[in-house]
């Protein structure tokens, strides 16, 4: 028995999401379905997180058991050659049997970018959230800060999913504005469903003067959901990396 560990890098514009679902395609079903082609198995893959649909990835880890005498390393190569173009294996390797892609994270980094221009994209449309008004980019920065450190984090939860605690802890939260682009690298030890998502669309909201930067402190001791901003759509969103 083996343990083989996969970086991948794909583009969710086609699939609702990392995790297997009914009646949609998802790349977990489109890796495993490959992997079972090539090794004859019914292989399932731990996946470090659960992508939504639309979500995009640099560095998803994922790691599956086999019996396969194929070398750890080809497995690369090989689902490569079979995998559609918008999933790629950037690497494959052999692990200990005790490694969790999921369960020994420690920490993961997103990006989020916003393109701020008075037309929408036909190019790159899949990687931006397109925003059409002006951003105060001074009032973001500051409202930025009160995110970093170890807080509970309720408010910035959609319903569903489940977690023992709302408690995360938020080490760096990067903002650079590059021409038209606005991009956002969050870098924590865990996120809760849409978390990101919620935070940049409240970050929005300071931008925009509809929310205090003084009140994101508020917001967090809230937990109330309801008192911070919109969930922003998941094309700007793309997972990093991921720590171990």
């Amino acid at each position: 028995m083996k343990n083989v560990k996969l970086i991948i890098e794909y583009d969710g514009t086609n699939y609702s999401g990392w995790q297997i679902q009914k009646n949609v395609i998802t790349v977990e079903q489109v890796i495993e379905k490959s992997l079972n082609d090539i090794t004859g198995e019914n292989i399932k893959i731990i996946g470090s997180s659960r992508t939504d649909a639309g979500v995009h990835a640099k560095g998803f880890v994922g790691n599956f058991f086999t019996e396969s005498k194929i070398p750890c390393d080809r497995f690369r190569n090989i689902l490569n050659g079979k995998l559609p173009k918008d999933i790629v294996i950037l690497n494959s390797e052999e692990v200990q049997l005790s490694f969790n892609s999921r369960f020994d994270s420690r920490g993961k980094t997103y990006s989020y970018t916003i393109l701020s221009t008075p037309q929408r994209p036909a190019i790159g449309r899949n990687y931006v959230y397109h925003f059409r008004k002006n951003l105060d980019l001074g009032l973001i920065l500051e409202a930025s800060k009160e995110f970093i450190g170890t807080h509970d984090f309720a408010a910035f939860k959609s319903s569903g999913g489940n977690t023992k605690t709302t408690v995360r802890t938020i080490s760096n939260l990067e903002i650079i504005k590059r021409d038209d682009y606005i991009i956002f690298t969050i870098t924590g030890d865990g996120f809760l469903y849409n978390m990101v998502r919620i935070i940049i669309g409240t970050l929005i909201e300071v931008g925009l003067e509809k929310i205090s930067p003084k009140n994101i402190k508020t917001i967090l001791l809230s937990r109330n959901r309801n008192m911070a901003g919109p969930c922003v759509p998941p094309g700007g969103l793309c997972l990093e990396k991921v720590y171990y």
